[in-house]
C-alpha cells in the first residue's frame, strides 16, 4: 500500500470525489502530463505552500507505461527509432508495464549524475569503459523534479536547456560516447524570495502558476486536519483517497487517448494569436504552447474541439511568465483584458499615456548649480541661514524628507572582486569552483582542487597504471592507493555578496540627483539578479546608519525597500561606513566563502559630528585593512567638484567610478571624451 501523500488530497479546489475540479496547481501538472509537449510547469509560491507534495504525489496518479524489458532507457515498445545504448531490440522484445517515474534533481547534483559517467566499478575490475546511465535517463518518459529550481548551478541549467529543446542527451566524455532519448517533464518548484530564475530556463517552462496559503480559515483548518490524519496513519488516509485517485488516474488516460482526436480550428487559433500579440509576450513559443495547453484542456473534459474556456484556462497558465514587463515585477496576467479579448466585441483600446510636463534643459553648469542649491535646502535645518557649510562643519539634522522616484534601469557594467574565490558557483567573480569547465586535476588536498570536486576517474587511474607492475598486479582489478586520487579542477565563476552602502543625506536629496541615483543602484541590482548574488543596502543619513535590508537572495525586496528610500538631513558618512562594515563581519561568519564586493554610492561629503571628516577616512581606512573589494560610484555633478568621493575611494582602495559611467553603454561615451 503507498505512503504518499494522496494526490487528491492536496486539491483544494474541488471534492474528492469529483476528479476534474481542480486548483491551478494541480491543473497545470495534468495538462502537461495528457500532452508532454506543453512544456512542463513551474510553480512559484512562499514556502510552506504544498509545492513539492503535490509534485511528489503526481507519479502515482499517471498512468503507467510499457517499456522493453530490461532497458534502462525507458524505451517504448512502440518507437520505430528508439535511441537507447542498450539496443537494437528485436521486434518481438519482450515489454513490461511499469509506474511512470519522478526522478528529483537535487540542486547540488554534479554534471556526471545528470548525464551519467562512465560505469566505476567495471572500470576498476573489468578495465571496461561502460556507461552508467544518469538522471536524464531515468527520467525519460516520466517527470524530472527540481526543488528550488532557481537555486539550480548555471551549468545543470544549460544541460536541461539542451534536453530539453532536442528531446535527447548526448555524453562525451571519459572515453565515453552516448547518446540516448531524454524527453519528460520537467516540473520546478521555487520561492520568489530565494531569487528569480533565469530568463532562458523560465521560458522553457511552458506553464506557471503561483500559489499561496489559504487566508480561509476553513480551508486552513482542513488542511492541518489532513496532514495530522496522514501522519497519524498514512495507509488508512491514502485508502480513504483511493477511490479518487484512481478516477483520476483513469481520466487522465482517457484524455491522453483522445488529446490526438481534439480539433484545433483556424478561428481558434487566431483568438489564441490574438491574445498572445495582445500581451505582448516576446516570441512565437507562448502561442505553441498556449495551443498545445488547450487541446490538453479540450481533452481533460472530454472534449474533441477547442473553446473559448479551453483558451482562457491555457492562457492564463502559459503567459504570465512570458509577457514583457519591468525588471522586478511579479508574473500576471490582466484577466479583464483576457475576458474582453475572448468576448464577442473588440477589446477597448488602451488610453494613451498622459504625457509628463517637460522642463527646459540646462547646461550642465546651470544644473549642476541647481542640484547644489537644493542639495543645501534639503541639508539645513529649520531656521538655519542659507549660506553654505564647508565640508566637515556641524549641521543640525533637520529639513524636509523626500523621496525620489527611481529611473528605468539600463545594463550595468560588470563590477567583480580580483582574484581567484572558491565560492559558490554564479556568474559575477573568477572563482575555482565544484562546478564549471574542467582545467585538469590534482590530488585532493593539493591547490586548484576547488570545494567538493568530485573524484577525476581517467586522472586516477592514469595515476595508478604506470605503478601496477611495481604493486604485483598482473590480471584482475586495479591497485589503487591513496595517493593515486585526483580530484577535478574546475574553473568558473561565483556568486558573491554585494552590499550598497548608499548615501540619503541632504547633499544627494536634490531630486534630478537621487533619481539617477536610484536607477543606478537598481540597474546594479539587476545586474546581481542575473548573476545571482546575495545583496544588502546600507544607508546613512541625518545622524545615522541603519541596515534597510539584511543580505539575501532576494532582490525584489532590495528594490522595493530602495524605491521607499528618503533622504535628507546630514551625511554620517563614517557612521554608514562602520554599519557595512558591521554587516560584512557577521556574513563572514554565516558564509566564509562567499567574497563580498562593497559599493558606495556618495559624492563624499562628510558633515555629522565633529570630525566628520578624519572619522570617515579612517573608517575606510579600516575597511581597506580587511582586503574588502570596494568599489565607490561618485555621484557628484556640475561644473565645480571637489572631487571627495575620489580622495574616500583612495582610503578604501576602492574603484573610483562616476556615476554617469555605471552604465555599460555610457562607458563607451565616457572614455571617447577623456580620449579627445
Amino acid at each position: 500500500m503507498p505512503q504518499h501523500y494522496p494526490f487528491s488530497a492536496v486539491v483544494s479546489s474541488g471534492a474528492p470525489d469529483d476528479p476534474t475540479a481542480l486548483d491551478p496547481m494541480a491543473l497545470a501538472l495534468v495538462l502537461t502530463t495528457i500532452s508532454p509537449g506543453v512544456g512542463g510547469v513551474l510553480v512559484r509560491g512562499e514556502k510552506g505552500t504544498a509545492k513539492s507534495t503535490i509534485v511528489r504525489a503526481l507519479a502515482a496518479v499517471l498512468p503507467p507505461i510499457d517499456v522493453v524489458a530490461g532497458d534502462r532507457f525507458s524505451t517504448d515498445p512502440a518507437e520505430p527509432h528508439p535511441r537507447s545504448p542498450d539496443g537494437p531490440f528485436a521486434a518481438d522484445a519482450p515489454t513490461e508495464t511499469r509506474p511512470v517515474r519522478l526522478v528529483e534533481l537535487p540542486v547540488g547534483a554534479t554534471e556526471d549524475r545528470v548525464l551519467g559517467s562512465l560505469h566505476l566499478e567495471r572500470a576498476l575490475s573489468e578495465g571496461k569503459a561502460d556507461y552508467e546511465p544518469g538522471l536524464l535517463a531515468r527520467a525519460h518518459r516520466g517527470v524530472l523534479y527540481v526543488d528550488e529550481v532557481n537555486l539550480l548551478h548555471d551549468h545543470l541549467v544549460d544541460l536541461l536547456l539542451d534536453a530539453a529543446a532536442m528531446g535527447r542527451s548526448t555524453v562525451e566524455r571519459d572515453g565515453v560516447s552516448v547518446e540516448h532519448d531524454a524527453r519528460f517533464v520537467l516540473v520546478g518548484t521555487m520561492n520568489p524570495e530565494e531569487g528569480e530564475l533565469r530568463p532562458q530556463l523560465l521560458d522553457r517552462f511552458g506553464l506557471t502558476v503561483e500559489v499561496a496559503a489559504p487566508r480561509d480559515p476553513v480551508v486552513r483548518m482542513e488542511v492541518v486536519r489532513r496532514r495530522m490524519a496522514f501522519d497519524a496513519d498514512p495507509v488508512a488516509f491514502a485508502a480513504s483517497y483511493a477511490d479518487a485517485e484512481r478516477a483520476l488516474t483513469e481520466r487522465i488516460a482517457t484524455a491522453q487517448r483522445l488529446v490526438a482526436d481534439v480539433e484545433l480550428t483556424d478561428a481558434a487559433l487566431l483568438k489564441i494569436a490574438e491574445i498572445c500579440s495582445a500581451f505582448d509576450v516576446d516570441g512565437m513559443r507562448a502561442d505553441i504552447v498556449t495551443a498545445r495547453a488547450a487541446v490538453a484542456h479540450a481533452a481533460w473534459h472530454g472534449r474533441t474541439s477547442v473553446t473559448r474556456a479551453d483558451i482562457r484556462a491555457a492562457a492564463l497558465l502559459s503567459l504570465p511568465h512570458r509577457r514583457r514587463r519591468n525588471p522586478f515585477d511579479a508574473p500576471g496576467l490582466d484577466e479583464d483584458l483576457l475576458d474582453q479579448l475572448l468576448g464577442d466585441d473588440e477589446p477597448e483600446p488602451p488610453e494613451p499615456p498622459t504625457p509628463e510636463p517637460t522642463e527646459p534643459e540646462r547646461s550642465d553648469g546651470e544644473e549642476g548649480e541647481a542640484e547644489q542649491s537644493e542639495s543645501e535646502a534639503a541639508e539645513r535645518s529649520d531656521g538655519e541661514p542659507s549660506q553654505p557649510q564647508p565640508t566637515g562643519a556641524p549641521s543640525g539634522t533637520g529639513g524636509t524628507d523626500e523621496t525620489a522616484a527611481t529611473g528605468t534601469p539600463y545594463r550595468a557594467r560588470l563590477f567583480t572582486v580580483a582574484g581567484t574565490g572558491a565560492g559558490e558557483a554564479g556568474r559575477r567573480s573568477r572563482a575555482i569552483t565544484a562546478s564549471g569547465r574542467r582545467i585538469g586535476a590534482t590530488r585532493p588536498t593539493g591547490p586548484g582542487a576547488g570545494p567538493g570536486g568530485g573524484i577525476d576517474l581517467t586522472s586516477t587511474i592514469l595515476s595508478a597504471a604506470p605503478h601496477q607492475h611495481a604493486r604485483g598486479r598482473t590480471e584482475g582489478r586495479l591497485r589503487l592507493e591513496q595517493d593515486d586520487l585526483r580530484v577535478a579542477s574546475r574553473e568558473g565563476k561565483e556568486a558573491n555578496l554585494v552590499l550598497f552602502c548608499v548615501d540619503a543625506s541632504g547633499s544627494m536629496a536634490a531630486r534630478r540627483r537621487m533619481e539617477q541615483v536610484k536607477t543606478a543602484i537598481l540597474s546594479l541590482l539587476l545586474d546581481a539578479y542575473r548573476r545571482r548574488d546575495k545583496v544588502g543596502l546600507v544607508t546613512f543619513r541625518a545622524d545615522g546608519a541603519q541596515v534597510a535590508l539584511p543580505p539575501t537572495h532576494s532582490v525584489d525586496i532590495a528594490a522595493t525597500r530602495l524605491e521607499q528610500l528618503p533622504s535628507g538631513g546630514r551625511t554620517p558618512l563614517a557612521e554608514g561606513l562602520l554599519e557595512a562594515d558591521r554587516v560584512l563581519r557577521l556574513e563572514r561568519v554565516r558564509d566564509p566563502r562567499r567574497r563580498p564586493l562593497l559599493v558606495v554610492v556618495t559624492d563624499g561629503r562628510a558633515t555629522q559630528g565633529p570630525d566628520a571628516v578624519a572619522r570617515s577616512r579612517q573608517a575606510a581606512a579600516h575597511l581597506a585593512s580587511q582586503g574588502i573589494a570596494s568599489l565607490v560610484v561618485d555621484c557628484e555633478s556640475g561644473s565645480f567638484r571637489m572631487g571627495l568621493a575620489g580622495e574616500l575611494a583612495h582610503h578604501l582602495r576602492a574603484e573610483h567610478v562616476p556615476i554617469a559611467e555605471v552604465s555599460a553603454a555610457d562607458l563607451t561615451g565616457a572614455v571617447r571624451e577623456r580620449v579627445a
